[in-house]
């Protein structure tokens, strides 16, 4: 059996709401909340996630064709039902301007109203279920500049298709300036994509494969609840990287995906089979590693234009112009 539909009526005539959700009720078996201040609405749309909101047009406080707004932008793409005693083209326009997705003239009888929220519901239900499943991920480096060198495009990528990215910095490094340096280095790279940024005030190399860096990890994979980790490869020259490797593989036993990526020190061991495209993506990844200084070591690694070169070389496995590589540890095809 189908789980029921759900849906909110704001009515300000008592009557007419108690009819609607009755008959939603007994005839369709419907989850009904019905109120009669539409500035409730917001709230009402947000608990109970409706399937359609069918509101009168004239209320105390707010207008019917306002109240569309303030459901779309809670739940896009909400079916929306506008009824009103009063006949008049103005309405109508109004509210097909405001994509109401059906007018009707009260009274309305009880075969319409279930026809039509049966019609709209199944309908918004069929398309919800073809939108992707937004994911959560979670790209952890052992310093500064770690996540943004190995998989700054996928993340970019990411964001722009809705997922929701955390970055988790394990280390400050050995930058000047200590935690203050690489926070604001750190969190105005993440910014670039509006991604969220976590640091750990962990000295460089004091970072262990076991705790407390596990623990670490357990906690930010328990607060986030990720489908998707990105964590350096074990294939690198750096003795951090292998720990936050190894550390991130012992606390993401529970997590769908797990993916390696290429680091500032990987070894020629370092072996992707997964090739991801960042066309599109590469200005933005670029603004990223300009978050980041070029005076260390490892500067040649964050200059734009040796990332843009890094990214046309692993192209010639992918597809597109431009690719980061991975090694898949753990796979359920959400990468």
């Amino acid at each position: 059996m189908s789980e029921p539909y759900r849906v909110v009526v704001i009515e300000d005539d008592l009557d007419v709401a108690d009819y609607t959700k009755t008959v939603l009720e007994k005839r369709l078996g419907c989850v009904v909340i019905a109120i009669s201040d539409p500035r409730e609405a917001r709230a009402a749309v947000e608990r109970l996630k409706p399937d359609v909101v069918i509101t009168d047009i004239e209320m105390p406080g707010m207008s019917g064709l306002e109240l569309i707004e303030h459901v779309r932008d809670v739940q896009p793409g909400t079916p929306v039902i506008v009824m009103t005693a009063h006949v008049s083209i103005d309405y109508a326009v109004g509210a097909l301007r405001n994509q109401a997705n059906e007018f009707l003239t009260k009274p309305v009888s009880s075969a319409d109203l279930v026809a039509h929220v049966t019609r709209l519901a199944d309908a918004a239900r069929e398309a919800w279920a073809a939108v992707p499943e937004k994911k959560v991920v979670l790209a952890i480096g052992a310093h500064p500049d770690d996540v943004e060198i190995g998989v700054g495009g996928i993340l970019a990528a990411h964001r722009a298709a809705g997922d929701s990215v955390t970055i988790l910095t394990l280390s400050r490094g050995n930058r000047e300036g200590g935690i203050r340096t690489a926070w604001n280095e750190g969190s105005a790279a993440a910014a670039v994509i509006g991604a969220t940024f976590m640091l750990e005030d962990t000295a460089a190399q004091q970072i262990s494969s076991s705790e407390p860096t596990v623990g670490i990890i357990k906690r930010a994979i328990a607060e986030l609840n990720p489908s998707v980790v990105y964590v350096h490869s074990r294939n690198d020259l750096h003795e951090d990287h292998r720990a936050v490797h190894d550390a991130a593989i012992l606390a993401s036993g529970g997590v769908s995906t797990v993916a390696c990526y290429q680091g500032s020190s990987a070894t020629v061991e370092f072996r992707p089979n997964r090739f991801i495209s960042i066309d599109g993506y590469t200005d933005v990844k670029s603004k990223m590693l300009d978050c980041f200084p070029r005076t260390n070591d490892a500067a040649k690694y964050v200059h734009p234009d040796f990332a843009l070169a890094t990214s046309k070389y692993w192209s010639r496995y992918g597809q597109g112009d431009n690719c980061e590589p991975l090694e898949i540890i753990r796979d359920s095809a959400q990468v």
